[in-house]
């Protein structure tokens, strides 16, 4: 999953990215406001974290233009402040959840994964399943009828993206957005690449699952 981290502490917000990507998150974090709404606009992320007191646009000002141009991602608000008046103006203004600083890391990232939890997808906080073939979070790697195989961190974003869009086809251009960013200059090789990976990974545990290519478009599960 991709998460947004839009806080101009640059120490609690790089502190937070951290936290995310050692829980298996993918994460882009920025400092103000503007350049987080415009990034935000793009609607490539699963939860966005967003402080509200920040210079040149604050973070009430980001989600309403967010939620104006029917950008639909979960918020996830932070402030400094505690007065119920604040909360009822973010919650008015959009937000899906609320939570003041100085906050425990644990409960933030509860709030997490309560805002991006997909129904009848995730088993448990720690595994995605497709068709027997279980995609573990908390060991980053893939299972299926008691065999492992431990995935890199692209890996595992990309058949986390597979296994959320079953059914569907998964273009490539949205690979490369979700997972390595729209300003990265990485070629279709190199997700062909992975793919091939994960190929070879999947037939190793014995899944009945496939990675199957639609040419000239992307990729989807069988």
């Amino acid at each position: 999953m991709k998460i947004l981290v839009v806080e101009d502490e640059m120490q609690l917000a790089d502190a937070l990215s951290e936290l995310l990507k050692r829980n298996m998150y993918s994460v882009d974090t920025f400092y103000n406001g503007i350049d987080g709404l415009d990034n935000a606009l793009t609607g490539v992320y699963d939860c966005i974290i967003l402080d509200i007191m920040m210079p040149g646009m604050n973070g009430l000002e980001v989600l309403g233009n967010l939620r104006k141009e029917k950008i639909n991602t979960p918020v996830l608000l932070l402030t400094a402040k505690s007065e119920i008046d604040d909360k009822i103006n973010g919650l008015d203004c959009g937000a899906d959840d609320y939570l003041t600083k100085p906050f425990v890391t644990g409960e933030l990232l509860a709030r997490v994964r309560a805002l991006t939890r997909r129904k009848g997808e995730l088993v448990d906080e720690n595994k995605f399943e497709y068709k027997g073939l279980e995609l573990r979070k908390n060991t980053c790697s893939i299972n299926c009828k008691g065999n492992d195989m431990k995935l890199s961190l692209k890996e595992y974003y990309i058949m986390e993206m597979l296994i959320a869009n079953h059914g569907q086809i998964l273009p490539k251009e949205r690979i490369i957005e979700k997972i390595w960013g729209s300003e990265s200059d990485i070629e279709y090789n190199n997700i062909e690449v992975y793919i091939s990976f994960l190929r070879k990974k999947i037939a190793s545990v014995g899944a009945d699952v496939q990675i199957k290519t639609a040419r000239g478009i992307g990729y989807f599960l069988e």
